[in-house]
């Protein structure tokens, strides 16, 4: 029976985990899956290049990107990246680092927690420019699509990069007492 128990419960938090993996991706796909009316069709345009690690910076750094039940913020400070959803499977908070590549690509490896559940999770998108136009594409399988025109366009999904904090209220809301204290211990250690 005792054997049973310990399998359910290994089972149950499995199943949580898996649910709390669809939160996160979904929170952080849903800005692709928003942008259909930019879909390209296919690769970007012959001539585009991708995008260098220090344009990509320059175009995340110290930036909230709202998504329809949430958002995530990407600091310049340790590259830190945190976000907070509250969708219909309820309420959850994201705390890791963002990177950035040569290779075009900006990632994001989190911790996402719900209730006394975490999931670590990483999304990569990969980037081109064709004579001011950005291109996205949720890594592996998703499609490309316009991030941004060279005319911006109120439907760019780029407009959703804002300088306003979004996110650190919410974590103060949301994050537990014990784990708001561990930042504070790592940057005395750094003295």
């Amino acid at each position: 029976m005792r054997e049973w128990n310990s399998e359910a419960g290994r089972a149950v938090a499995r199943l949580r985990a898996a649910a709390l993996a669809v939160v996160a991706a979904v929170a952080v796909a849903g800005p692709v899956a928003a942008a259909t009316a930019s879909v390209v069709e296919g690769e970007p345009p012959a001539g585009s290049a991708v995008m260098s690690a220090a344009e990509l910076y320059a175009l995340y750094q110290d930036k909230s990107w709202q998504w329809q039940s949430g958002a995530g913020r990407m600091d310049s400070t340790d590259r830190r990246f945190t976000a907070w959803v509250d969708g219909e499977k309820g309420k959850s908070w994201a705390e890791g680092r963002w990177l950035v590549t040569d290779g075009g690509r900006m990632c994001i490896k989190a911790d996402w927690h719900s209730g006394q559940e975490v999931f670590p999770a990483r999304t990569c998108f990969v980037h081109r420019i064709d004579g001011g136009t950005i291109y996205q594409k949720k890594e592996p399988d998703g499609q490309w699509y316009v991030f941004r025109h060279a005319q911006i366009r109120d439907d760019d999904e780029a407009n959703k990069l804002v300088s306003a904090d979004l996110v650190s209220g919410r974590l103060d809301e949301w994050m537990p007492a014990r784990l708001k204290a561990r930042p504070a211990v790592k940057q005395q250690a750094k003295k």
